[in-house]
């Protein structure tokens, strides 16, 4: 996704103050999650009049992802979020965070579902313990891409047991099935630059 510019024939140049801001995320961890909030600051003072989060992803830590969230919720702009090539694990649950209509795929994009991972390893009780905070995230994030899709809660969590849990791949057209996607493009951004003269 790219930014067009059509400047008026009666400007010597076209130079912005601040250049509309595209979050591109290709990462979840502490470092993307970081940046990503700082660019959404900058976003709201742009004048743009919606984020565009274009997503290339396999996925990465929950708790970066529960970071990039909430400074989605907290955003006074409207979000877009557009898949370019794939949307995997916490990728796929960031692409429904995109406001109802504004949510995009590439036609060959893929976006993959799946369950919240434990990796912890050490005592029993510690294992018992990350697994029962994975339990939880996982309930969470698949209760919040149900609603955000227009689904009941159980709606995600129901096709993962049907699926015994396995890596759920779907294309852009599946995914539009789901409401996942709303459309299957990607979406133009354009910044007119213009000078109006009247005559009276």
């Amino acid at each position: 996704m790219f930014v067009k510019k059509t400047i008026s024939g009666l400007l010597k140049d076209g130079e912005l103050r601040k250049e509309p801001v595209i979050i591109r995320v290709n990462k979840f961890d502490d470092d993307s999650a970081a940046k990503f909030m700082k660019q959404m600051g900058e976003a709201h003072n742009t004048g743009q009049p919606v984020i565009p989060i274009v997503i290339d992803s396999y996925g990465g830590q929950v708790y970066s992802l529960m970071a990039m969230i909430a400074a989605i919720k907290n955003s006074e702009l409207p979000i877009a979020t557009v898949v370019e090539g794939k949307a995997m694990s916490c990728g796929a649950v960031l692409m429904t965070f995109g406001k109802e209509g504004m949510r995009f795929a590439d036609r060959n994009s893929t976006i993959m579902i799946h369950d919240v991972s434990s990796m912890d390893w050490g005592k029993v009780e510690e294992i018992k313990a990350s697994a029962k905070e994975a339990d939880r995230l996982n309930e969470k994030i698949h209760h919040m891409m149900a609603k955000n899709c227009g689904k009941p809660n159980s709606y995600f969590l129901k096709i993962a047991d049907e699926k015994k849990h396995a890596d759920w791949f779907l294309n852009s057209k599946e995914a539009k099935q789901h409401n996942i996607v709303n459309h299957i493009r990607v979406p133009k951004f354009k910044v007119k630059i213009s000078v109006d003269i009247e005559f009276k």
